[in-house]
């Protein structure tokens, strides 16, 4: 079945050259897109069918071919069931967000071919970050996926796409620069320990943890910025709120729902197990900054007047849990924090898109400019109710089962940094209502939202004045599929987890922490 990762990497390629070429023709180049999206989807599916977790491989389906022999340098590739949740997470949001996005006007002089083409790009090159076994190919694919998001921002985006997307490519350019020194570092130590030097990342994993505590936290360091630019970690988080209020709407959602990921991803995949001293000795630091996250990402959420601002410091106060999860070290804590990454994806993912469809029917993404929403749309009152509920983790959605493991599992190890973690639910709750209350109840007001529904001749900005209508067919098929996952995650979570467990216990045991659960089951 190596056959199926093969194809997840090669398909939004060949989609891309094909919509490419359909520049011309907006329709036809939606239409292919959204076959190609849906054929990832379905191969996706197979992957998911084709991994194994019991089989105690830890990475699965791998292949690979020489690329710079001389330097140890492989295009291989290979998944465990952390990169195998975000894999299917990223096949699942793409045709949602190109559903979504059907009616959306472009910019000036903008194709919808060349948009979807960069859509598909981008797909493909993060599913291969996720997969990638190579460290040095790893790197490769972390700047990569820079390029196609740079003009997704920079040519699709709003008034200050073009400082967006500069200050986005920069900061996240800059980290990868600095994991290449250490790269470069675990590679001359290879070469020192085997005689020839290779980026492997399994015998890196051998060679550079019997380190010395120093040489490992000069290379933790050098990961560990990237990635906490990436995730985003406060206070390398200051590019995303630009990239979230100036991208279109589905790119967010690929930036905050899949993008981000990486920096988490990495954190589990890389520092962990390449550099276990220096991420114990370094832990309490990177915990600081979780709760830091947490707290500081709640309350600029709650005094936001941007909806897609709103967005953004959502997302760094629940990247602090995460955090907090894989620096507990426990597998409670880590099996919540991957999960909580998946749920993370399709809770914010559905939100994104929700806020999306409010902003289309009211022109604007200023929260003051909406009110008395209800009235008009109940289905989409509803979809952003629930979808905010999903994101303040309410138990019986797919969010509460992620941050619940994450607190219980971190308690026994990490209890101050958990109970000050536990503040950011309340104010999740604060942040959420506030926002329903302010956009969807009492009566209907708002420029936005009054000139709508006043129609021609009404005061206010004569482009705003579109009707206000409710969910229609296209937007109630984008938003099923993830009201289904959000209640089947959130009520039998099971069968994700079952696949996360195994890859998070070999990552600890690559650590070599003991899990006080197990110590305490013992007794």
């Amino acid at each position: 079945m190596t056959w199926v990762l093969i194809a997840l990497l090669v398909v939004p390629l060949v989609g891309a050259l094909v919509v490419s070429f359909l520049r011309k023709d907006d329709a036809k180049a939606k239409l292919v897109a959204l076959a190609f999206s849906v054929v990832e989807l379905v191969l996706a599916v197979l992957l998911w069918t084709a991994y194994k977790p019991s089989s105690g491989e830890r990475l699965q389906l791998q292949f690979g071919v020489d690329w710079i022999p001389a330097f140890g340098v492989r295009l291989s590739f290979g998944i465990d069931g952390i990169a195998l949740v975000m894999i299917a997470v990223i096949a699942l949001l793409i045709p949602l967000v190109i559903g979504a996005g059907w009616t959306e006007k472009l910019p000036a002089g903008r194709s919808q071919g060349g948009y979807l083409a960069l859509i598909l790009v981008q797909e493909a090159v993060t599913v291969a970050v996720f997969a990638a076994t190579d460290v040095f190919l790893f790197y490769v694919l972390f700047e990569v996926m820079l390029i196609p998001m740079y003009f997704l921002i920079g040519g699709y985006g709003g008034a200050r796409r073009q400082y967006a997307a500069v200050k986005f490519f920069l900061y996240s350019f800059l980290g990868g620069l600095i994991m290449l020194a250490s790269a470069i570092g675990a590679y001359a130590m290879a070469s020192d320990e085997l005689g020839k030097g290779t980026f492997d990342w399994a015998t890196l994993v051998t060679v550079v943890r019997d380190a010395d505590a120093t040489t490992q936290t000069w290379l933790f360091l050098g990961f560990f910025l990237a990635f906490a630019i990436k995730a985003p970690l406060v206070p390398f988080h200051t590019w995303l709120p630009d990239a979230a209020a100036e991208a279109p709407i589905g790119v967010t959602v690929i930036v905050v729902g899949i993008l981000d990921k990486v920096g988490t991803f990495g954190m589990l995949r890389y520092l962990l197990p390449m550099f276990p001293t220096a991420s114990k000795n370094l832990a309490p630091l990177v915990l600081v900054l979780a709760v830091a996250g947490v707290l500081y990402g709640s309350l600029l959420a709650t005094g936001q007047r941007d909806m897609k601002r709103f967005l953004a410091y959502v997302s760094i106060a629940h990247f602090g849990f995460i955090a907090l999860g894989i620096f507990s070290f426990t597998s409670q804590a880590g099996v919540g924090s991957v999960s909580y990454m998946l749920n993370h994806s399709v809770s914010t993912g559905m939100l994104i898109l929700v806020i999306g469809m409010v902003i289309a029917r009211g022109g604007s993404s200023k929260i003051a400019d909406y009110g008395g929403m209800s009235k008009v749309a109940p289905l989409l009152a509803g979809m952003l109710l629930l979808s905010g509920l999903t994101t303040l983790s309410l138990p019986g959605t797919n969010s509460f089962v992620s941050e619940f493991l994450v607190l219980i599992g971190s308690f026994p190890t990490q209890p101050v940094y958990t109970i000050i973690a536990t503040v950011g639910m309340v104010l999740a709750a604060l942040y959420v209502l506030w926002l329903y209350q302010r956009v969807m109840t009492g009566p209907l007001r708002g420029d936005a939202l009054v000139g709508a529904a006043a129609g021609p001749g009404a005061v206010g900005d004569p482009e705003k004045k579109t009707a206000i209508g409710d969910l229609n067919r296209r937007e109630i098929a984008v938003l099923a599929p993830l009201v289904v996952i959000v209640l089947a995650l959130g009520f039998f979570p099971q069968p994700v987890l079952d696949v996360i467990t195994p890859s998070v216990g070999a990552t600890l045991t690559e650590v070599g922490v003991t899990d006080p659960v197990s110590v305490q089951e013992g007794k």
